[in-house]
């Protein structure tokens, strides 16, 4: 015995497939593949700058797991990308603010 099964055709986009993508248009005087270019170039650099993150985080870990501070370490690597002027100003106003508080 046999049964008959009904058939229907199928989709060319089906819930398993990923919709094509078309090219890239010009709209409205915006150059479709010119931005497209430029999203994808951000989207590696965040993959990227997730990666590095990630890095820098195993090498906080691994210092904090030999004894230093790591929220001092963050505090210096943040003091040194300043430029000279810029922290001695900022070390000023900290010492001349601590100081009208009484912390000296």
């Amino acid at each position: 015995m046999s049964e008959n099964v009904a058939s229907f055709p199928q989709s060319e986009n089906t819930e398993t497939e990923a919709p094509e993508e078309s090219a890239p248009a010009d709209v409205g005087g915006v150059a479709g593949s010119r931005l497209k270019s430029f999203i994808e170039r951000i989207e590696r650099l965040e993959e990227e700058k997730a990666a590095l993150m990630e890095d820098i985080k195993e090498v906080y870990a691994e210092a904090k797991g030999t004894g230093f501070d790591t929220k001092t370490m963050r505090k210096i690597v943040s003091l040194r990308k300043m430029d000279h002027e810029k922290r001695r100003e900022s070390e000023e106003l900290l010492d001349l603010y601590k100081s009208a508080i009484g912390m000296y």
